[in-house]
């Protein structure tokens, strides 16, 4: 049975709501899963999962929350080559343009992104949380 981490940073419950479907796909495919706030979460942490699906919304000029969780994020790059990913956010403009640079940042990164990212705008609708249930299948 794989061990999957939902870390995620949200402001307004939308990349919450996004953060438990996650969790949820992860559940139904049988696996282990830790739903857990990014400032809860540490890079050491992230060597003890199989996967992690992180989420954060757009903030600014459409990029990571800088606060919290870009400076866990960041922390954790050097522990996600080969590491399989996930990544997910809501944002309220812009063309997610934030997710693009995250997804190239982890690749660089040498992490595995095992499917394509869920992005919603505002409150994510029953298709969003059905691809992040998606997601969260593709982690387990």
């Amino acid at each position: 049975m794989s061990k999957i981490a939902v870390v995620y940073w949200s402001s307004t419950g939308n990349t919450e709501a996004m953060a438990q479907a996650v969790a949820e796909g992860v559940k139904n495919a049988g696996s282990e899963v830790n739903l857990i706030e990014a400032s809860a979460f540490s890079a050491e942490e992230a060597e003890t999962y199989d996967a992690i699906a992180f989420g954060c919304p757009a903030m600014g000029a459409e990029v990571l929350e800088e606060d919290e969780f870009d400076p866990m994020f960041t922390a954790c790059e050097e522990k996600l080559s080969g590491k399989k990913l996930g990544l997910f956010g809501s944002y309220g403009w812009g063309d997610g343009e934030w997710m693009r640079d995250w997804e190239d940042r982890c690749r660089e990164d040498g992490a595995v992104l095992v499917c394509d990212s869920v992005i919603c705008q505002e409150t994510p609708e029953e298709d969003s949380l059905a691809e992040c249930r998606e997601l969260g299948k593709a982690l387990a």
